[in-house]
């Protein structure tokens, strides 16, 4: 039997791309920034100031981010100006700075009678879990950027990842410290994650004047 005349199959349902953007996710620009915090702090989210401010300064993967725990950014009755955490991925260690803004958060956080206790910096609250899942991580940076009227399937829990580094390496063009900053141990890894290419070589070369 022939097959030339026998009807298209078409899929059930759409697929899971359709209409989204797909790809490497997009780091937030200074104006999403404030105006994600703006409204956590009118808000008054206390969790969820704290955790965005430290997923911009800590520059940590989402899995090594909901792992964080207290001790690790809080010592003799106040919040660190730095700290290092053992990555996930890699087994070594990475630095990061954690700034003043984000230390008033974290303290406000901490001294919260939710946090009375609690070994994790992002308790759960599921029973099963003793800390935030990156899943649920991504629900939450979900809301953040929908909430200042972005397209969600543009952003994700590496967009806050590649928001601090994305503006460090755009202001000083300086590859090697954002390497050291993501805790990579290639510089490829750095270039691919960034996203350079000939014309930001280019930009930095037209900014020397010799």
């Amino acid at each position: 039997m022939s097959i030339d005349f026998l009807p298209a199959l078409r899929p059930d349902h759409p697929a899971w791309n359709k209409g989204r953007i797909i790809g490497q996710k997009r780091p937030l620009q200074p104006k999403h920034v404030w105006s994600i915090r703006v409204r956590l702090e009118m808000a008054d989210n206390l969790r969820d100031l704290a955790l965005f401010n430290m997923a911009i300064d800590s520059k940590l993967r989402g899995c090594d981010l909901v792992c964080l725990k207290v001790r690790d950014v809080f010592a003799a009755g106040r919040v660190k100006e730095r700290t290092s955490v053992t990555q996930s991925k890699t087994g070594k260690p990475v630095r990061f700075e954690i700034t003043e803004t984000t230390r008033q958060s974290l303290e406000r956080w901490i001294a919260d009678p939710e946090m009375l206790g609690l070994e994790y910096l992002w308790p759960s609250r599921l029973h099963h879990s003793a800390h935030l899942s990156t899943r649920q991580y991504a629900r939450i940076l979900r809301d953040w950027v929908t909430s200042i009227g972005l397209e969600p399937s543009a952003y994700g829990t590496h967009s806050m990842r590649r928001t601090k580094v994305a503006q460090i390496y755009k202001k000083t063009g300086n590859l090697r410290a954002v390497q050291l900053l993501l805790g990579h141990t290639k510089m490829d890894s750095t270039v691919r994650y960034l996203g350079v290419d000939l014309d930001d070589a280019l930009t930095l070369s037209e900014g020397i004047d010799l």
